[in-house]
């Protein structure tokens, strides 16, 4: 893969969702060849998660770095976006109308990553669920909601899931519960809380290894 040029800054757009308009900041591929297109999911909007939150954006400059072209959308009723928060049962139909929009606007851009925090994977998992095989790239969970939401959905066995050994929001029990049936790995990061606090270098690059490792 090319080496990196100038890094890419955030551009906010507005896209049409079915609740009305969504903001979104979209971030170019920092590579010449693009890989695909990565949607990003913010955190719990009722405690002030937002498409401004550090880990959503290392999550999209890492994925950059790697390629790809990354949206994140403020979900209904965040920010700027209309609608209501339904607590993840209609915010996997905003993600879909932001990957319809990307993949029309990168038609060429191949295959797609679905990535998210806390709240943001119980919508990337469940969008998961609609979508082909051939469509995903993979998936990437950090700090996922599974102590929340009691249909939190099983995920293909490449998902990668970070979490805090000292997640005080999700405890890391509830994230084993959930991914030992599926027997999931799971990488737990030492001394580490829900947010990630003076460790978001250290989850970019455990993103950006353990996705170079996959080629």
């Amino acid at each position: 893969m090319n080496a990196p040029r100038k890094a890419p800054a955030f551009e906010l757009l507005e896209i049409a969702g079915p609740a009305g308009k969504l903001e979104c900041l979209r971030l170019d591929s920092a590579l010449d060849a693009v890989r695909g297109i990565a949607l990003v999911a913010h955190p719990n909007p009722t405690e002030g998660g937002t498409f401004t939150n550090k880990i959503v954006h290392t999550l999209a400059k890492t994925l950059s770095r790697l390629g790809y072209i990354a949206y994140c959308p403020n979900l209904r009723g965040v920010g700027n976006s209309e609608g209501e928060h339904s607590r993840g049962q209609h915010e996997p139909d905003d993600m879909a109308a932001v990957l319809a929009f990307a993949r029309a606007a990168h038609p060429d851009a191949g295959k797609l990553v679905l990535a998210g925090f806390s709240f943001g994977t119980y919508v990337q998992a469940q969008l998961r669920q609609r979508l082909g095989d051939d469509d995903v790239d993979g998936m990437i969970l950090v700090g996922p909601a599974t102590s929340r939401y009691a249909d939190y959905p099983a995920v293909p066995a490449d998902t990668l899931v970070i979490h805090g050994e000292e997640d005080e929001v999700v405890p890391l029990a509830s994230v084993f519960d959930w991914a030992r049936p599926q027997q999931l790995p799971v990488i737990v990061v030492p001394g580490v809380g829900h947010f990630f606090h003076g460790r978001l270098m250290q989850l970019g690059e455990i993103v950006d290894r353990q996705w170079r490792l996959r080629g």
